[in-house]
């Protein structure tokens, strides 16, 4: 067995060790030492980053009770210095601790036990078994897992032997047996874990719950602490800010402005729809009294889908006429085929040829069908062709 340092004093970040074993672990060299600072990946916490006698880890894991030190090369010499990343390993004790006392809200005040957690690099999740949650309930969470941060409470660690560990009021069984690491938040949470946490609660600055989803039947909360909820505010306060000034008006205003901004596209959209329905029927008329016969071809490019359709059923609408509409788009051809009701063909009759010369697929009915493919060279000898059917 390891010692591990960060069980006594998570803040020392400089240690030696002599190097007791190597072994391979993936193909890689992997360094046993006497001692570490080094928090192997464990309990949703990821492992620390840092350097053995200058060389890069690559990751720290815990085998068979032995913390294994993965290193991007070999290390010859039999004592090393190691050196943890201190931002990254702050950040994480921020994180974790203030998982415990979130979690521990969340069984104050809603019965809500912890089913997971994990710590990401950018924002944590914490699983929590209960169905739903209102907004005002989910402020009142936060509001009192951050009262505790503000008390300024002792973060304890002590180790407490498996025949004893019921005299604990642990806030869910521990998953090892033998002798168990309990992290305490005096007078509010005890938790078995062994990773790393502040000596007290204000270190952990602000807790920030950012969003919330189901997860097998649970609900899974995303949230900041400290630094990472620093940066959340700064961003977001920037957005603010900016959009702000967009519209012109104060920052409480914002979501009336974005709400009125909505219903002026909407409006604008239907609108512009409207004109673009009442052009395309303008152009099937011109085209109907330019055609030499029934059958009317054309391809287009850098039009809508939807306004060609309507095109060609504007056409139909008048007897004794079959439509085929090709379309370059985005650089996929398109295939619009359309008839007249008083007209005695089946337009899915031309699905087989139409698919292959187009190398695409589709469907329709008897009066409309459409194809797409990525075949977009010579649609007007592919209509051509088409043509021919008749």
């Amino acid at each position: 067995m390891n010692k591990r340092i960060y069980f006594d004093d998570p803040y020392q970040v400089e240690f030696e060790s002599e190097i007791i074993d190597r072994v391979k672990h993936n193909n890689r060299m992997a360094l046993v030492l006497e001692q570490t600072c080094f928090y192997p990946e464990s309990g949703g916490q990821p492992a620390d980053k840092g350097t053995l006698n200058g060389v890069g880890l690559i990751d720290v894991i815990e085998d068979k009770g032995r913390i294994l030190h993965i290193v991007d090369q070999d290390i010859q010499e039999k004592k090393v210095k190691g050196k943890v990343d201190w931002k990254t390993r702050f950040d994480y004790m921020q994180q974790h601790a203030g998982q415990h006392i979130l979690s521990q809200s969340f069984w104050e005040l809603m019965q809500g036990k912890t089913r997971s957690f994990h710590l990401g690099q950018d924002v944590s999740t914490l699983e929590i078994d209960i169905q739903k949650i209102s907004d005002l309930e989910m402020e009142k969470v936060e509001e009192e897992a951050n009262k505790v941060v503000f008390q300024n409470r002792e973060i304890k660690t002590y180790f407490v032997d498996e025949d004893k560990i019921g005299e604990v009021p642990l806030r869910k069984p521990p998953k090892k047996s033998g002798v168990i690491r309990v992290v305490e938040v005096s007078d509010y949470d005890f938790s078995a874990c062994g990773g790393t946490h502040p000596f007290r609660t204000g270190e952990i600055g602000l807790i920030k719950i950012l969003k919330w989803g189901r997860i097998r039947n649970n609900l899974s909360f995303e949230f900041v602490c400290g630094s990472r909820a620093l940066k959340d505010y700064t961003l977001k306060n920037r957005i603010l800010l900016q959009a702000a000034s967009r519209f012109s008006v104060g920052e409480e205003e914002v979501p009336d402005a974005i709400e009125k901004l909505f219903a002026d596209l909407k409006s604008g959209k239907k609108q512009t729809r409207n004109i673009l329905m009442k052009l395309s029927e303008l152009e099937a008329r011109d085209i109907r009294q330019n055609a030499k016969s029934g059958v009317i071809k054309k391809v287009y490019s850098g039009r809508s889908r939807d306004d060609v359709r309507h095109i060609a059923l504007n056409i139909i609408r008048n007897p004794g006429y079959i439509v085929l509409f090709g379309l370059k788009a985005d650089n996929i051809a398109n295939l619009i085929m359309a008839r007249s009701e008083d007209v005695d063909f089946d337009m899915r009759e031309l699905i087989p040829a139409a698919s292959q010369l187009i190398n695409g697929k589709g469907g329709g009915r008897p009066s409309l069908v459409e194809l797409a493919g990525d075949n977009v060279e010579n649609l007007n000898q592919i209509l051509n062709k088409l043509e021919s059917e008749f």
